[in-house]
């Protein structure tokens, strides 16, 4: 049977397919540290006590109808006064969408921005843009970073790449790398998106800015920075993705919100209207009441971020303890998020039973069995599979499954050859 071309070239999630080996597994018996999906495990890192109160009182009062398509009033006015209070950020509720998680707002800011074969930037590593440029049949210019600059593009890299561009995605702190933008770095950026917007005619469509930062609230290796904050001119052309699933621990929650000008707010409201990706009304009650008791929301954020530091630290020297008994292997100091940065330089040895390790994949399938612990190629964000550099996210796992694995870890590099 036949189906559309945009069916028939989808490809699936790599991360998927490794966490299904895991979980396969783990079925079995085998003992496997799973640092590969970006989740909580909600017994480890349960949502904040408020919230789990409110989302139940909502089924009991029995809000189960329809929400809004733009979100409920209430959980709008909140976000405003939070990102007001938070990040001195001035949007009011009718700039403010709500949706079911972040990523129908991701899709809805693509679909909303960009026309077949009219450029989107954005860099490698990064997740999900590569399938987000696919959907919307963009024209994709990848911007391949490094680790001299935390795996974060530089305006010199994007500067080229401008002309005729009409979106650029960026994230801070980053999935996959954990890393985020200095306050240099960022201005840098914004200038060069006024710049260019300021050259282009009327008749022109400009160059937007989406500013994914998800992960704002979980940075522990210094202050989150934004485009509008440091340029409030870049207000008419910046979206910002937002959301609970993160900072709350709550990714099974699905409420997720963007704000930006209305109108591409009220261009992905019309959209996302027709998909029915709307957050469930009492997860919605929830949040709002959440966000508008802020003593609890820090109390929380500060209480989880820091576990999810400290595990990150535990992840991060034990990978520099191997790395000063000489195997091939480094880390980038964890800044942000959830995530560790992991280079294990092991393409092309062999393994004990003789098989050639020829790429990334094929390196992290030889640590689930040798080592029992999963990673995620950055292959999986964009980059080539010769690329030795991998994503754990320690969300998943308790500190005591990071420390126990780390033994098996370096007995596994010893075995390769």
């Amino acid at each position: 049977m036949k189906v559309s071309k945009l069916a028939a070239n989808l490809v699936g999630s790599e991360i998927i397919k490794i966490g299904n080996h895991v979980n396969d597994l783990k079925s079995k018996g085998a003992e496997i540290a799973n640092l590969t999906i970006g989740d909580l495990n909600s017994n480890i890192y349960p949502i904040p006590d408020l919230l789990k109160e409110e989302i139940t009182k909502a089924y009991k009062n029995n809000l189960t109808n329809y929400p809004p398509a733009n979100g409920l009033l209430s959980l709008r006015q909140a976000i405003s006064s939070d990102i007001k209070n938070r990040w001195n950020l001035d949007y009011s509720e009718n700039e403010v969408l709500v949706a079911g998680g972040s990523r129908p707002l991701i899709y809805a800011v693509f679909k909303t921005i960009v026309d077949a074969d009219e450029k989107v930037i954005y860099p490698v590593p990064s997740w999900n843009n590569n399938h987000y440029a696919y959907l919307t049949e963009a024209q994709k210019v990848e911007i391949e970073t490094s680790q001299s600059n935390n795996f974060l593009p530089t305006a010199e890299e994007l500067r080229p790449h401008l002309k005729g561009a009409v979106l650029i995605a960026l994230c801070s702190p980053l999935n996959p790398t954990g890393t985020m933008f200095t306050k240099e770095q960022l201005s840098e950026i914004c200038k060069l998106i006024i710049e260019e917007n300021k050259s282009r005619g009327e008749d022109e469509k400009p160059l937007y800015l989406m500013y994914d930062q998800i992960y704002a609230m979980l940075t522990f290796g210094g202050d989150h920075f934004d485009p509008v904050s440091l340029f409030p001119e870049l207000k008419e052309y910046t979206i910002y993705i937002d959301g609970a699933s993160k900072c709350f621990a709550a990714t099974g929650v699905r409420v997720g919100w963007s704000f930006g000008p209305s109108l591409i707010i009220d261009k992905m409201k019309a959209l996302l209207g027709h998909v029915g990706a709307w957050a469930p009304k009492p997860e919605q009650e929830a949040v709002a009441v959440l966000l508008n008791h802020p003593k609890e929301v820090d109390a929380f954020v500060n209480k989880f971020k820091g576990e999810i530091a400290n595990s990150l630290t535990v992840l991060h020297e034990g990978i520099q303890n191997l790395k000063n008994q000489g195997f091939a292997v480094e880390s980038i100091q964890p800044m942000g998020a959830l995530y560790l940065t992991i280079k294990m330089d092991y393409i092309g040895k062999t393994t004990p039973d003789g098989k050639l390790l020829k790429d990334s994949s094929d390196v992290v399938f030889y640590f689930i069995e040798e080592a029992g612990i999963a990673l995620v190629p950055f292959s999986a964000f964009g980059n080539s599979r010769e690329m030795p550099w991998f994503r754990a996210s320690v969300g998943g796992v308790s500190l005591d499954e990071i420390k126990n694995v780390l033994p098996r870890l370096g007995q596994a590099l010893k075995k390769l050859s």
